[in-house]
């Protein structure tokens, strides 16, 4: 694995250790607690709002008394709200990012203040590798923690950032305040910091303080009036009240994050006239998590008062707003309704006419009520909680009712479109049949493909089960084969096209023959296994380049078979179970997998009664020891003989899965069901503990109802799963 992928830059942020070090004084500069009190006042923390309202914690300094900021660039991300708390408890709105420099991960706010107490900078080529230095942040919210340290180095040759000073930090730095300053004995700054190890808790890198003098000098200030104003709202057609964040893009009004109301509530409020008697008010909505709600708002005072429809967990809700808290809210009526569409577009439809509210969704009537605590005022949109919607077609005006096709007309309709799939020619007959009605011809058409469509999706989710019982039978049958006959990378393809009927498994495994090819007359691969594993270990990391995963771990593509032969980038398992097969086709001789506590390796030995050394094949194929591995994988520094033993090629494949299981379990159990399924029809129905507490966890007494309850599940759309919320 390279240098530049075991250093993490924060996505939001750095922080340093919550555990401050006491009072102690150097020979060279002032106590920790001296120096803590001077650094104390001149920090800031730093809240940033993104989609669900709060994202994340910063930290930052000031660096001149007029309200000037220093810290990362990736604490304060591209368009997000932004706010800036001083020590003393005072927040202030940011007014401007005065200077960025994305590439340098560095930014510099602006905010309205005067006489701030500032931080002065060190110069840092005076600094020394083992000077003692010092830094303040924010763990988890807990700002102001001091921690201490060294300067272990000044590097400008890291992988991936060549040319570019950075001061390596030997002190202990964890997740949660990015930007805060790296000071000197004398409270000097002498950096910022920016990475962290991915694995070493006292390993981390500050960008020199240096760097923030061209952003000083030249800044590029971009206002937050603009640096909120992409697809911002045309302020002569809407007004937004109570929060949250409101954006158009292509004619779709966007909102996220919660408003400030209660309940996260929001409006945002047309500025077209509705009429004074009989009205109606009509949007398109669709919600990207059922749980919230958004919809419209009509007979709005401007304020806190107003009524609102809208669909709110997967139910038609009609409410009635007197005032600004839940106790001056009532729930006019809270119907479910087959027509509304979830996940989808829904067309909402208001009529108030005199004291009577009549609510339509998809032009079906789904609420009828008498109720007149609110009149006049304006209309316009309104949405709650977290939950992220869009809207389109915002309409209001005396009649919007779509008008129903006659019965006849209707069936006339349907038999053009009848002819129309019959005759792939006939379109410009069946336009001009349809045209003279096209309002109403359009919505026939809708109801029609979405009928279609319904036939189609199970079309597809058939065709879907059939592709995944055929991979789980061809798995089964390679599982059992007798150990040395089983094909793992053969299996391993096979889990990747459970996921993509499209791969090709007969040209991958060409792929891998040629492979074998290069290395089969190899002279050292004949002198026997230690030279054998440093020449496999030379072609597969150094000639060909496969290496470890460097972007995003948890994406599905690691843990694919025919994409690691692709990219050359893989998972620990994956590398690992590319290096064994190709370990077996050579005849080398000792060579087997070794499932370690949170790291999958390569194990050998040089005869039966060889030491055991391991490869780890996700970082180069570094060689070490069973101890060092014990030291870098456990907290007892040990390892148990079960972990050393060969994994059969069964439990390789179990584990495989699993990994997929829970990359995607997070973000959806839905998702997760069929690697939850394979996993069970490739277990033996032999009482083992796991798939017994299984079985009574969901009542049911073997193993083919286990499959056919999460068959059922599959089936259903995710928000119908049992625990759906």
């Amino acid at each position: 694995m390279s240098f530049r992928s075991i250093l993490l830059f924060l996505s939001f942020s750095v922080c340093l250790s919550a555990q401050p070090k006491t009072a102690a004084t150097s020979a060279k500069g002032k106590s920790a607690a001296d120096l803590a009190d001077g650094i104390r006042p001149a920090m800031v923390k730093i809240s940033q709002y993104g989609r669900e309202g709060l994202d994340g914690i910063g930290s930052g300094f000031v660096i001149r008394a007029d309200g000037l900021i220093a810290t990362n660039f990736h604490v304060i991300d591209v368009g997000r709200k932004l706010r800036v708390e001083m020590y003393d408890g005072t927040e202030h709105e940011v007014t401007a990012v005065q200077a960025s420099d994305e590439a340098l991960d560095l930014a510099l706010l602006k905010i309205d203040a005067k006489n701030l107490p500032a931080l002065s900078f060190a110069e840092v080529d005076a600094a020394r590798q083992g000077d003692r230095v010092l830094a303040m942040g924010a763990p988890d919210g807990l700002a102001y923690t001091l921690v201490e340290g060294i300067l272990s180095a000044k590097r400008e040759d890291l992988e991936g950032y060549e040319g570019r000073l950075l001061l390596q930090l030997s002190m202990p730095i964890e997740r949660g305040n990015s930007g805060g300053p790296l000071l000197d004995a004398q409270g000097r700054v002498l950096g910022i910091i920016s990475m962290k190890h991915t694995f070493k808790e006292n390993l981390g890198f500050a960008i020199p303080v240096t760097q923030l003098q061209p952003l000083i000098e030249k800044p590029n200030p971009v206002l937050m009036s603009r640096w909120l104003t992409i697809g911002a709202l045309n302020t002569k057609l809407w007004k937004t009240l109570q929060g949250a964040d409101w954006s158009q893009r292509a004619g779709i009004i966007q909102v996220e994050k919660p408003g400030d109301g209660f309940g996260g509530r929001a409006l945002c409020l047309s500025t077209q006239k509705v009429p004074d008697a009989r009205f109606e008010i009509s949007v398109n909505v669709k919600l990207d998590d059922e749980s919230g709600a958004a919809g419209l708002a009509f007979c709005a005072d401007g304020g806190d008062r107003h009524y609102g429809f809208y669909p709110s967990e997967g139910k038609l809700r009609l409410t009635r707003f007197d005032g600004p808290d839940v106790f001056s809210w009532a729930i006019l009526a809270n119907p479910a309704s087959e027509h509304y569409r979830h996940g989808e577009w829904n067309h909402l439809l208001v009529r108030v006419d005199g004291a009577k509210i009549t609510c339509f969704v998809n032009h079906q009537q789904v609420i009828e009520l008498e109720d007149d605590g609110l009149r006049g005022g304006t209309a316009g949109l309104c949405k709650f909680r977290s939950t992220r919607a869009e809207f389109r077609g915002f309409r209001t005006g005396s009649d919007l009712t779509e008008k129903s096709l006659e019965p006849a007309l209707a069936a006339e309709f349907r038999q053009k479109l009848q002819n129309y799939l019959a005759d792939e020619n006939s379109t410009d007959d069946t336009l001009d049949g349809l045209i003279d009605q096209s309002a109403a011809a359009r919505r026939l058409l809708q109801e029609e493909r979405r009928e279609l469509e319904k036939s189609a999706t199970r079309l597809r989710q058939l065709e879907k089960e059939l592709h995944r019982r055929s991979i789980t039978r061809d798995l089964l049958a390679e599982l059992s084969k007798p150990e040395p006959e089983v094909h793992l990378l053969r299996c391993t393809l096979l889990l990747a096209r459970h996921d993509n009927p499209e791969i090709d498994i007969g040209a991958y495994l060409a792929h891998f023959r040629t492979m074998v090819a290069d290395l089969k007359n190899d002279p050292e691969i004949a002198k026997g296994t230690p030279q054998a594993v440093k020449r496999l270990t030379r072609y597969l990391f150094e000639e060909n380049g496969f290496h470890g995963a460097r972007g995003d771990l948890s994406s599905l593509s690691d843990s694919y078979m025919n994409e690691v032969l692709d990219d050359r980038e893989g998972l620990p398992i994956t590398l690992s179970v590319l290096y064994i097969e190709l370990a077996r086709e050579l005849g080398i001789q000792g060579v087997f997998g070794v499932a370690l506590p949170g790291r999958f390796m390569v194990g050998w030995r040089d005869g039966p009664e060889g030491e055991l050394l391991l490869i780890d094949a996700f970082e180069n194929g570094k060689t070490i020891t069973v101890e060092q591995a014990a030291l870098a994988l456990t907290e007892s520094g040990t390892l148990d003989e079960e972990f050393l033993a060969p994994a059969t090629k069964k439990a390789i494949l179990q584990r495989m899965l699993r990994n997929l299981q829970s990359r995607v379990m997070d973000e959806s159990f839905h998702a997760a069901l069929p690697y939850i399924r394979l996993l069970i029809a490739i277990e033996p129905d032999d009482g083992t503990s796991e798939m017994q507490a299984l079985m009574e966890q969901m009542g049911l007494t073997s193993r083919e109802e286990v499959l056919h309850r999460i068959d059922e599940w599959m089936r259903l759309p995710s928000r119908e799963l049992p625990g759906h919320r």
